[in-house]
This record gives structure tokens, sequence and C-alpha cells, in this order.
């Protein structure tokens, strides 16, 4: 018997739903808010208040587009942490009432997980999936991990931040050189025209696999309180250069503890996933860094980087294939490691 289900995702900034029917995806709608650009960050009270108007007609789009009813559906999705508890509230909510009315089960997944599961997505019955065990370098802007996924049941964090990630050392770099928010596509951007040479910052040296980006962002507001004393305009001028040389040394960062990772877990595929992993740079290093090593490199695809239904109902079948179910009564939390 065929099985469908739609998934919810609000965990953040972005209101997202998607179908899946037998494991291959139907649709994926997100409705991004543009209304945190003028403050440089996601406003949690705003984010919430949007994903309110936004949850109802992100739903129905998701059904019309996959061409099924909510008569049709198997089982309910979503997103249930971590995130803004805000926002999680209005997932988690919209989503258990539309079960009750429907008389169909829950199913409530990690955020992180989601991430790390996220190359399971098929477009197509026939789409090639990763293998387990395999290792997952998980980057976004408010996580950096290195996971070992033994199976989708069973994960182990390898090393994770300290304290900020790699997509908030982009965005807070960016926003002091004046770009919008968010600041990692723009630095992105400007990278590819610019020197990664140009510049020098402190890379971390932090024990084990676990990372750090605070001191990469204390010395890049350094480099740039100096410049200025001098320079007025040194930043317009140069600001190429200090994209390229900033996205080069975090994924100097990324990419050395994923060695160490690979060196203690060798396995025959390895995976990224997150908002950054949207990044060219980053992208172009993992294949760079598999091909050496005749590892299998999943790469997702950009629309499935960064916050989506997507891989929400995609992990989610994982659990319903296992009646792996969730009670009512279940609460959103908005922090938790994988």
């Amino acid at each position: 018997m065929s099985d469908v289900i739609l998934g919810i995702e609000s965990s953040c900034d972005d209101t997202s739903a998607a179908v899946v029917r037998d494991g291959v995806l139907l649709s994926n709608v997100i409705a991004s808010q543009s209304v945190h650009e003028a403050y440089g960050g996601v406003v949690p009270e705003l984010a919430s208040r949007a994903h309110q108007s936004n949850v109802v007609p992100v739903v129905h789009e998701a059904l019309r587009q996959a061409g099924v009813s909510k008569e049709d559906l198997s089982a309910i999705a979503f997103t249930r942490g971590p995130g803004l508890l805000g926002s999680l509230l209005v997932g988690v909510s919209f989503a258990k009432g539309l079960a009750i009315a429907l008389g169909i089960p829950t199913i409530d997944v990690n955020h992180l997980h989601a991430h790390a599961l996220a190359q399971f997505i098929r477009t197509e019955p026939d789409t090639d999936v990763p293998e387990f065990p395999f290792l997952c370098l998980l980057v976004s802007g408010g996580n950096s991990q290195i996971i070992l996924v033994k199976s989708p049941f069973d994960m182990e964090i390898l090393g994770q931040t300290i304290d900020d990630a790699a997509g908030e050392a982009f965005d807070k770099c960016a926003k002091v050189m004046g770009l919008p928010y968010p600041g990692g596509p723009h630095i992105d951007r400007l990278a590819s025209e610019g020197d990664p040479k140009a510049f020098r910052f402190a890379k971390p040296h932090i024990p084990n696999l676990d990372y750090s980006f605070s001191g990469l962002k204390t010395s890049f507001l350094y480099t740039l309180r100096d410049a200025l004393r001098t320079d007025p305009d040194f930043i317009e001028k140069r600001k190429a250069d200090l994209a390229a040389s900033l996205q080069r040394t975090i994924i100097e960062i990324l990419l050395d503890k994923l060695k160490l990772a690979y060196e203690q877990h060798p396995t025959a595929h390895l995976a990224i996933g997150g908002g950054v992993s949207a990044n060219s740079g980053v992208r172009e290093a993992v294949a760079r860094f598999c091909s050496q090593r005749g590892i299998k490199a999943w790469i997702p695809e950009r629309r499935f980087t960064t916050d989506n239904a997507a891989m929400v109902a995609t992990a989610a079948r994982f659990k319903y294939l296992k009646n792996q179910f969730c009670p009512l009564s279940l609460p959103p939390f908005a922090r938790v490691s994988l």
C-alpha cells in the first residue's frame, strides 16, 4: 500500500511543506521571510508571526503541487527541534491539529537528523542514495558538526563547534563589511572575484574533532580595525579579497577536521549538508577531498541545503516504516544534541 507523508519545517525563518509518496518527493514549497533583512539577523518574534501567516498557504500549495488531497495522507511529520521555540510551536501545533482532524499519526523529526539524511531525498524512484555508514559534514548558520551516520536511527557526533558555527562566521563578518543579510551568499559571490591569499586570518587549535570559529571572527575584525585607521575606504577597496580570504580560511578549518575524522573513521561515502553546503568553495573542496581519496561524495542540490520540508518528510519515512509515531503530548525543543 502506498504511503504519503506531509512534512512541515518551521525551525527558524523558512516555512516549508513537502509531500513524499513511497519515498519519492512530489513537492517542496518554501516561503522565506525577508522581514529580517532590516535587522541583520533573525528576530524570533517576527519569525513566529510570519510562520503563522505562511503555514496554511504553504501546506495548501505543497498538496496542490503534489496532486494529493489531505485525505490521501498517511502521516504528518514535523520538525520538533532544535530551533527557535516560537517558530517550532507554529509548525508542531499545525501538524498536530491537522493530524487530529484527519485521524492519522504524527512523526517528530530532529532538524539536524534531517540535514544528515537530506541525501536520501529522491526525486525519481531510482535515485541513488548513500550507503551506511557514511561521514557527514553538517555546516549551517547554527551548527558545525562531523557526524558518523551508522543508520537512520544511529548517528554519532564525532566533533562539533564549541562556539560560533561556520555560517555565523560568514554572516557576522559579512555584516561588518556592510553586506546584506544573510551574508553567506554574498561572501560566496565576492570570493570568486578576489584573491584568497590576500589576507591571513587566525585558525584555531582546538583538540580532537571539535570546531571553533570565534577566533577567526575576532581576527577578521582586528584586520578591519587596523586597516580602517589609515584608510576609511579599505573595506570597499578590498571587499572581494576579504571575502575570498575569509572563505578560504573557513574551508581550511572545516577540511582540517574532516581529514582527521576520515583517518579515524574511514568510510566509502561522505556527505555534506546544511546551509553552508551551498557555498561554492565548500562544495568544490569536499568534492576534491573525496576524489583524492576515492570516496563517493554526496553533495546535495542547493535547494535541499537550506531548511526545507523535503528532508523532514524523507527522514520521517524511515520512522514511518518502523511505526515509530509520536504522541500528541510531545513538545518541541529549542536545544539538543543530535
